[in-house]
C-alpha cells in the first residue's frame, strides 16, 4: 500500500485503484496510463512539482495531454518566476520516483493547485504513488484532502 492509498484509507475517502503492467521503456507515463486503462486523456492527471524564485515547491495537477503554462502558474501562485523542480528534490520531498509521483501522501505537504478542468468530471485519475498504478476519485475530494485550489494552469 502506497502512502497515497494509506492517506485516503485513513481519511475514509472514496476511491478506486487501477493497476496495469508498466513498460520500463515508456517515455510518457501519462500516455501509458491512458492507453492501458482505456481512459480519455482529459481525466488522467499528471503531477508536476515546480519551484519559484525563493525555492518554494508547489504541486500542480493537469491533464496528461496538456502543457503547463508557466506564466499562468506564476500568477496563480504569486511568483515572479516558476520552473520545474529538480527531479532529485522531487523524489526526496515527495518520497516518490518520477513517473509515479502522486499528489497524495508526500513526505512534506506542499501548496497544491489542480487545473480547473478537473471540475468538469465526476472522477479523475492520479498516480497512486508508483508506476503502473492510478487512483480514481472525485476532484473535490482530492482538493479537500490536499487543501488545494482550482485554477487554469494550461496553454
Amino acid at each position: 500500500m502506497t502512502p497515497a492509498i494509506r492517506l485516503l484509507e485513513t481519511l475514509g475517502i472514496e476511491y478506486q485503484v487501477y493497476s496495469y503492467h508498466h513498460n520500463r521503456a515508456t517515455e510518457s507515463y501519462g500516455a501509458e496510463a491512458v492507453a492501458k486503462l482505456g481512459l480519455s486523456a482529459e481525466v488522467v492527471f499528471k503531477t508536476i512539482i515546480v519551484t519559484n524564485e525563493i525555492k518554494q515547491l508547489v504541486t500542480l495537477l493537469l491533464p496528461v495531454d496538456e502543457k503547463l503554462d508557466f506564466k499562468k502558474v506564476s500568477k496563480v501562485i504569486s511568483a515572479k518566476k516558476v520552473e520545474l523542480a529538480d527531479p532529485k528534490v522531487v523524489q526526496r520531498i515527495t518520497g516518490y520516483v518520477l513517473g509515479g509521483v502522486s499528489p497524495l501522501g508526500h513526505k512534506r505537504r506542499l501548496v497544491t493547485v489542480i487545473n480547473e478542468s478537473a471540475l468538469s468530471h465526476s472522477r479523475i485519475w492520479v498516480s497512486a504513488g508508483k508506476r503502473g498504478q492510478e487512483i480514481a476519485l472525485a476532484p473535490t475530494d482530492l482538493a479537500s484532502v490536499l487543501d488545494a485550489k482550482f485554477a487554469d494552469l494550461v496553454r
